[in-house]
């Protein structure tokens, strides 16, 4: 059938109560499965800056943003424009043998920002970046070795995959990439020793870990940088989480006064609405990569360059400096961890909240008290992590709040939100955590039945 005037938003419309149906039969049933479990199956209808509103009208404040996505907030207007305009001017996009002028912007306002780079490579995604970085490491150096750091997450591509030090995601998946090794994070001695065999083209690292949002010593990086340079290995910073303004910088190792030869860009340089991916780097080293005429497209990715995502990312660095959100996630940041500490000497079972900016993750871990010790350790004994579901859920069902745990078997909540929240929301996020983390400490309890029933499911599903 032949549509002349097609209306998507009227498609919606129309099959949206069919959501579930469809993924069960066509994408992903296990999704479904899990939605409709923990309650979360609300039927999202429409997004408004760092807000969603489900098929009832109701309002919930997003601490996920898409993973990080939606650092701007769901549809800018400023972006939403952006993007029209470039629809709107019959560009010739996608001219394969041509240059892209908006290419050429995007890359030019990106360098501004990181003024001791030179050229940036653009990809679809955070996981193709990644893959680019160790060709271009490998390439530039003739060495094969990649080390990475325990605990760290950096996708799921097979070379990524390669480094991402999770047997949840790896396992059935091997053998993966050759001549990657893993060293703890934040220990110096080991990097060393991983990089003294002067075999190892790349040392890929979260600044700060999106898994569990785990922050390194002050020296950690500094140090890190010091040892590649002594021993002729590129440093590649893994900035698709946690840079583009998320921690009040910039970029996270901003924070540590650190100069990477590779910085890795994705998620909310997308303004959430067209896949893009930035890696930056040193000139000599593009330079050995594309090294000849012959060697011009020893490289790329079809789609990388286009019109569409180069609008979105030059979009979303305008909104970010018109409206000071750098500045934004640096207060409100402080303002939510001074307000969550501030908590953890009334809860046995909060144990550290940290981060830097607007990437924060909420620890709790076992309590001392008897009975509270007890219901811990039976939920533990099911699934470990399985009390932040405890958390995560009533803020969702009562307060809400979207939120996650920060990975399988972790007992930190991890808190992304847009940059563009405000201080009501910050008391919006207080007053939910005091309340449920409040409820958790109180056994028995509607929480804890909650944590019957998660038991339940964890044992019906092992059996």
């Amino acid at each position: 059938m032949v549509y002349p005037n097609l209306d998507v938003s009227g498609m919606f419309k129309e099959r949206e109560s069919q959501r579930s149906s469809l993924h069960t039969r066509y994408l992903n049933e296990q999704l479904v499965r899990v939605l409709k479990t923990i309650g979360y199956d609300v039927g999202f209808k429409k997004g408004e800056g760092q807000y969603l509103f489900d098929r009832e009208g109701a309002r919930y404040l997003d601490l996920l943003s898409g993973f990080g996505v939606f650092a701007i907030g769901r549809n800018h207007p400023v972006l939403r424009n952006a993007l029209k305009s470039v629809l709107d001017a019959d560009l010739p996009n996608l001219v394969q043998m041509d240059v892209s002028t908006l290419a050429g912007i995007l890359a030019e306002r990106l360098l501004e920002r990181v003024p001791y780079l030179d050229k940036v490579f653009f990809a679809n995604s955070g996981t193709e970046c990644v893959e680019a970085s160790i060709k271009f490491a490998r390439g530039a150096t003739g060495r094969t070795g990649i080390v990475y750091c325990g605990h760290g997450y950096h996708g799921l591509s097979y070379g990524s995959l390669s480094l991402t030090d999770d047997t949840n995601f790896r396992g059935g998946f091997g053998p993966l990439l050759p001549d990657c090794s893993v060293v703890p994070f934040d220990d110096l001695a080991a990097l060393e020793q991983a990089l003294s065999s002067r075999q190892v083209a790349a040392f890929i690292v979260e600044p700060i870990q999106g898994k569990g949002v785990n922050i390194p010593s002050d020296e950690y990086l500094p140090a890190a940088a010091a040892l590649c340079r002594r021993y002729g290995t590129l440093l590649v910073a893994d900035e698709i989480q946690s840079g583009m303004g998320r921690t009040g910088k910039f970029l996270a190792v901003e924070h540590w006064n650190v100069e990477p030869d590779m910085v890795l860009l994705s998620k909310s340089l997308s303004g959430g609405h067209v896949p893009v991916g930035a890696v930056l780097t040193r000139k000599p080293i593009f330079d050995k990569i594309f090294s000849r005429m012959d060697r011009a497209v020893v490289h790329g990715s079809t789609f990388a360059k286009n019109d569409l995502a180069m609008s979105a990312g030059i979009a979303t660095l305008e909104v970010m400096k018109a409206e000071k959100l750098i500045e934004n996630a640096a207060q409100r940041g402080d303002d939510l961890r001074a307000a969550l500490n501030a908590m953890i000497p009334r809860y046995e079972m909060l144990k550290e909240v940290r981060g830097k900016g607007l990437m924060l993750g909420v620890e709790f871990g076992p309590p001392k008290s008897l009975r509270l010790k007890a219901a811990w350790n039976l939920l533990e004994s099911a699934n470990k992590g399985l009390f932040c579901q405890l958390i995560t859920v009533p803020l969702f069902k009562d307060h809400k709040i979207l939120t996650q745990v920060s990975g399988h078997g972790s007992h930190t909540i991890k808190l992304l939100p847009s940059l563009t929240i405000t201080p009501d929301d910050c008391k919006w996020i207080e007053t939910a955590f005091e309340a449920t983390i409040a409820a958790s400490h109180q056994v028995p309890g509607a929480i804890w039945s909650l944590g019957k029933t998660l038991v339940d499911n964890a044992v019906r599903k092992s059996a």
